[in-house]
């Protein structure tokens, strides 16, 4: 079967395996990493196989980590179910497949920790001197205010001494203004599935040449790092880092459920647990992920 021109097998933007394994050394030895030219959903196809694993023996010896990455998906999401667009060779589009030897009770914040592996790659990268990345509560990474990547993490098993979980990541690198245009016209023809928050931005901006192939690496470099570190410590470690880089720190928020503002006040970091500190009119609130939205307080539902 003659491949179609979006799948070329010899794009540009097609991810390059020797360089690959040279960038990202330990990954591309003790990882498995698939690449494929289009799947539904890298997360739907990681959580069927972690579902399939020997629970026993993945729970005493965990399997090497997987990664799977498409070039297109027909089905992507991202958190509530929105769709997540992407032309084949602008965006990095994968999924991380890892059984943590933790209870599912001890993954509060892990979103949170894979947006500072996600800032920790960026700083591998030959970014802008200006370029300032920055992180949203609780999984996107926004680049001059645009939404650059988003975070879904799924669980696709857990017992009381680990937890399977797909880790999927998205990267815009390219064509920022045909997504923008892309997301308008899907929020015009079903308002339900409007995406709130940023406009999208690509890497683009703050590095011409960005790359697939430099992109993995640099994350899969990140992630090595920082899972052993979550599985061994929660996210504590990583609060510091996160609160650093928080892009509404000090600023008055809303939080949104299902259209509805639930509250509003001044972002003040998170806690320990990845939880969002906010100074409401009524006090001092603590809040989990759940299913909220956070936005400036300038913006309305």
């Amino acid at each position: 079967m003659t491949p179609t021109p979006a799948f070329a097998p010899d794009a540009p933007w097609r991810i390059d395996r020797n360089r690959l394994a040279t960038l990202a050394e330990r990954p591309a030895r003790d990882w498995t990493i698939e690449i494929v030219d289009e799947t539904g959903s890298t997360n739907a196809d990681l959580v069927e196989r972690m579902r399939a694993l020997a629970r026993d023996i993945a729970q005493r010896t965990p399997p090497a980590p997987v990664a799977r990455i498409a070039y297109a998906q027909t089905a992507g999401r991202g958190r509530r179910g929105r769709a997540w667009l992407a032309e084949p060779g602008n965006a990095l589009l994968m999924s991380v497949g890892y059984v943590l030897r933790r209870p599912i009770e001890g993954l509060s914040g892990l979103s949170l920790a894979i947006g500072t592996a996600v800032l920790d790659a960026l700083a591998r990268l030959p970014l802008t001197p200006s370029a300032r990345p920055a992180l949203k509560w609780p999984n996107d990474v926004l680049l001059d205010d645009g939404k650059l990547a988003g975070i879904l993490i799924e669980t696709a098993w857990n017992a009381p001494g680990a937890t399977a979980v797909v880790i999927g990541i998205g990267v815009n690198l390219h064509g920022a203004e045909q997504l923008a245009a892309q997301v308008d016209d899907a929020n015009r023809q079903s308002p339900s599935a409007a995406i709130p928050g940023a406009s999208p931005a690509a890497l683009a901006r703050a590095w011409p040449d960005a790359n697939l192939t430099d992109t993995l690496a640099a994350l899969l470099n990140a992630l090595d790092t920082a899972l052993p570190r979550f599985e061994a410590d929660g996210f504590r470690p990583f609060r510091q880092r996160w609160t650093d880089a928080h892009a509404y720190a000090g600023r008055e928020v809303v939080l949104i459920d299902q259209g509805q503002e639930v509250t509003r006040g001044i972002a003040a970091g998170v806690d320990d647990s990845g939880h969002l500190l906010i100074d409401a009119p009524e006090g001092p609130r603590a809040v989990a992920t759940g299913e909220l939205s956070l936005r400036l307080a300038k913006e309305r539902p």
